[in-house]
């Protein structure tokens, strides 16, 4: 990982903690473009997402510079994308062409979408956040997702005591997950960047 600049805030649960890195241009979880898993995963997954003929209807929470959003509006979904660091919001809208009106400035915890969502993309969104604040994620998901919706992304795993990122273990994972989704897809990731090489998995989880 890059050497950090000093920096002023040290709380992730601040929006402060996020624009300082995005202007200083510290952010070694940023690939630049969308993984190869999730490329295909938009390419064949419209069609089964589709709820009474509308675009599915999907959240790319924690967005940062939200490189997919643009591959997924051009697939046809109602993709929204939200942050609520200020300077993360700005740079993703300028990197979104036609789709900046997707990205919103929003708390994850207080989001309130226009109906129930078809999908929610996981990216490094998670493990940006202290391991307290788990298990309201998960609550947060449930709520979101339509019964038979898909959280699909990329799921984070180390014991290192300190983050960002915060690792989970797999037992952690299912224990968090379980009773309200189902693992339908879990692969090894072949496209990872040096932050996570390793120690991320591709997963899909069904809400029950």
């Amino acid at each position: 990982m890059p050497t950090a600049p000093d920096f002023m805030s040290r709380d992730p649960l601040a929006p402060g903690f996020w624009d300082e890195r995005f202007e200083k241009r510290f952010t070694p979880w940023d690939r630049g473009g969308v993984a190869e898993d999730l490329r295909r995963f938009i390419a064949g997954s419209a069609k089964p997402l589709t709820v009474a003929k509308q675009p599915p209807a999907v959240l790319l929470p924690g967005c940062g510079s939200a490189y997919e959003l643009l591959l997924m509006c051009e697939a046809g979904w109602d993709a929204t994308a939200i942050d609520f660091s200020p300077v993360a919001v700005a740079r993703a809208r300028e990197l979104s062409g036609p789709w900046a009106d997707r990205i919103v400035e929003a708390d994850f915890f207080t989001y309130q979408p226009p109906r129930p969502l078809d999908a929610v993309i996981e990216q490094a969104f998670l493990c940006a956040l202290p391991r307290v604040r788990w298990p309201e994620v998960a609550r947060r998901w449930e709520q979101l997702l339509a019964p038979g919706g898909l959280l699909a992304g990329y799921f984070y795993f180390d014991d290192a005591p300190k983050g960002p990122p915060f690792g989970i273990a797999r037992a952690q994972l299912d224990a968090l997950l379980t009773p309200g989704f189902e693992c339908i897809v879990d692969g090894a990731v072949a496209d990872s960047i040096p932050v996570f090489a390793g120690k991320e998995r591709w997963m899909v989880w069904r809400r029950r």
